[in-house]
């Protein structure tokens, strides 16, 4: 199981997924013409200024436990394989839900934001996880042309 460089692709995913968990990926800052300078960082656990964030919650603690679940399915190649294009619509939808949340405080209170390079977590993730892919595909196309040979 741990020989496989899928499996290392994948235990980067859950390592940056646990760390995505902990770490501010968006600040956001009060207009320049306000009379206080206010500055919120939105993290996957809460911001300051919003409340509810389940939705960002939720999908930044999906990522690292599918790909935890997927390092152990590592007989079931093409279970695996669904499960990682899974994820990388997870990490997708990790930005479409982030989104909505800067929007929803630029709307409601004005605020301006500004990405943190920990936004760029996810789209890391879903390149390790689209590499991971491919290599698992590899694997059961190698299995199928040993059992075809013999």
């Amino acid at each position: 199981m741990i020989q496989r460089i899928q499996t290392i692709y994948l235990l980067v995913v859950v390592a940056l997924g646990i760390t995505l968990l902990f770490m501010p990926v968006v600040q956001l800052v009060s207009p320049e013409e306000a009379t206080e300078l206010q500055v919120f960082e939105l993290s996957a656990l809460g911001g300051a200024p919003l409340k509810g964030l389940w939705g960002l919650t939720l999908t930044t603690a999906l990522i690292p436990l599918l790909a935890l679940v997927d390092i152990f399915l590592y007989k079931k190649r093409i279970l695996q394989a669904r499960l990682n294009i899974f994820t990388v619509m997870l990490c997708l939808g990790y930005y479409g839900v982030l989104a909505l949340y800067i929007w929803l405080a630029k709307m409601s209170m004005g605020l301006e934001w500004h990405l943190i390079p920990w936004a760029s977590i996810p789209l890391v993730c879903m390149i390790l996880t689209l590499m991971a892919t491919r290599a698992i595909l590899k694997d059961e196309a190698l299995v199928r042309a040993a059992d075809r040979i013999r």
